[in-house]
């Protein structure tokens, strides 16, 4: 591996050239028509077989002849956020940001696949690189999965740069990885009426508010506290007069669970609450609740498999098992409804510096995390491969 590890070296200016690249020019979620042009392009000159999949997805494949597959994955969409770094490659786009480290996951996807094709003779078997979409919303995990990106393959991994570990961790949760990404949408309808006469209508805002503290009441009181679990009311609209009764409130919300049955109770309960107090008020209501992205649970049987092979790798000064999951929600999920593997998180902050976290106009990385990214891709693929 010592060869490998000088090639990957011999890569790093490359690796930061195709991260800065990438940034500056940032595609929200299905729009990436610049970016999979450049992904396209790059996996073409390398020789790789390569196809364009749900809009702006794409996947290449490095075929070594019989053995198992192993897929690895890059998310390529950015988001609306206006960056406020003075770095010389700021996004060109206003409004649109990479905030989320994606820039990063794709140069380091990139970058392995020009690695393994120089190191092809010493693999059995074939490696999928698939190039996402709209990570971050509507989500671009399922449509790719539906058509296809994961026949025959037995192994995927994925990583996820994180600023709040630092360079030369790798961080991996065991089991449940991230958690499960819900919305819920509610309408309280009441009576409208004078305000000067509140006995003559119904409140929708007075209601709205004992909905919104009666279901934090089932995270402190019927959710397990050793079990992970969030319900936020992100918005609540309603009134149009400072003197009239508002008959009228929509709020919506996300719930965060990290347990599958805990994710099955939620709507029951979340309707329960909402009906017992809407009733007792004299008020009705609309929910409509949708399920989002599923807990993403890694293989555990292939943490352990792995650990050696991980802690193996030059660069790598910790494996660390993190012990709690990651509230954030990860449609990597999917995949691993369907293939045995591993999501893993990649330090990338310098001790001696701070840095904004993921979705902040600030946000960056140290870039040196890249070579470690491609190091760790690289060494799993040769591990199952060679």
């Amino acid at each position: 591996m010592k060869k490998i590890i000088k090639f990957i070296e011999s890569l790093k200016g490359e690796l930061v050239s195709t991260r800065r690249k990438l940034h500056k020019y940032p595609e929200l979620g299905f729009e990436e028509v610049r970016t999979s042009q450049q992904v396209v392009n790059f996996l073409t000159e390398l020789g790789l077989e390569v196809e364009q999949k749900e809009e702006t997805g794409v996947v290449g494949l490095l075929d070594c002849g019989q053995g198992p597959t192993v897929a690895l994955r890059a998310d390529m969409d950015a988001l609306p956020i206006s960056e406020q770094t003075e770095v010389s490659y700021k996004s060109s786009h206003q409004g649109v940001m990479h905030a989320c480290g994606h820039d990063g996951h794709m140069a380091i996807l990139l970058e392995t696949a020009k690695v393994l094709v120089e190191f092809r003779d010493q693999l059995s078997g074939k490696v999928k690189f698939i190039f996402q979409p709209a990570e971050e919303g509507p989500g671009g995990a399922l449509p790719l999965i539906e058509a296809g990106v994961l026949e025959s393959v037995d192994n995927i991994f994925g990583l996820h740069i994180n600023n709040q570990l630092t360079t030369g961790v790798i961080g991996v949760q065991p089991k449940a990885a991230s958690a499960a990404a819900d919305e819920l949408d509610l309408i309280i309808k009441g009576d409208s009426g004078h305000a000067s006469t509140p006995h003559q209508g119904v409140d929708a805002i007075v209601i709205a508010s004992q909905v919104i503290t009666a279901l934090q009441n089932i995270i402190s009181r019927q959710v397990n506290p050793h079990q992970a679990a969030v319900i936020n009311i992100g918005t609540i609209k309603g009134g149009y007069r400072r003197n009239v009764i508002a008959d009228k409130v929509k709020l919506t919300g996300t719930v965060r669970t990290t347990e599958p049955n805990l994710r099955e109770f939620m709507p029951e309960r979340i309707e329960q609450i909402v009906e017992g107090i809407t009733i007792n008020q004299g008020a009705s209501y609309e929910l409509d609740y949708n399920f989002g992205y599923p807990v993403l649970i890694n293989s555990s049987s292939l943490v352990d498999e792995l650990s050696t092979v991980i802690e193996s790798i030059p660069y790598v000064e910790e494996l660390r098992y993190l012990s709690q999951s990651s509230l954030g929600a990860e449609d990597f999920a999917y995949y691993l409804e369907q293939v045995p593997g591993v999501f893993f998180r990649l330090g990338a902050a310098k001790p001696s510096e701070d840095y904004y976290s993921a979705h902040h106009p600030k946000f960056n990385f140290d870039e040196e995390a890249l070579k470690i990214g491609v190091a760790l891709f690289v060494y799993l693929v040769f591990y199952k491969l060679s």
